[in-house]
């Protein structure tokens, strides 16, 4: 029971942070018209932030002294995200076709995956 509710609390973290990464993203492309995988990186670094100290504090319920350690494992963990993030956005706009923040969610999705469990199994867990 305790895996699923941290499922589900990564979900909602995860959700709060795809909000904001959606909407640094579309700032910066539409508005200012930035480059759109500038502009998805700067998105996908604003949530990370935000979901690092979410996760931290309600998710995986962690104190003590080793915030920054787990911090720079998290940044770790959400560069390789990142990396599958760009690929996934590049494969399903540019050779699918599929609308750019379509390709966005669907990559957000996939990249859930290695989120949560390189950061259950390899940086809070107890």
């Amino acid at each position: 029971m305790e895996f699923l509710q941290k499922i589900l609390k990564f979900g909602v973290v995860g959700f709060i942070g795809m909000c904001i990464d959606f909407l640094v993203t579309w700032l910066l492309k539409e508005k200012l018209r930035l480059n759109k995988y500038a502009a998805n990186s700067l998105g996908f670094t604003c949530a990370v932030i935000n979901n690092f100290y979410l996760n931290l504090k309600w998710t995986f319920q962690v104190s003590g002294q080793n915030t920054n350690v787990y911090f720079i494992k998290f940044i770790l963990i959400s560069i390789v995200g990142l990396g599958l993030n760009n690929m996934f956005v590049y494969l399903f706009n540019e050779r699918l076709k599929l609308n750019f923040y379509v390709s966005k969610a669907l990559a957000v999705l996939c990249v859930f995956v290695w989120n949560f469990a390189a950061n259950n199994y390899f940086n809070f867990h107890s």
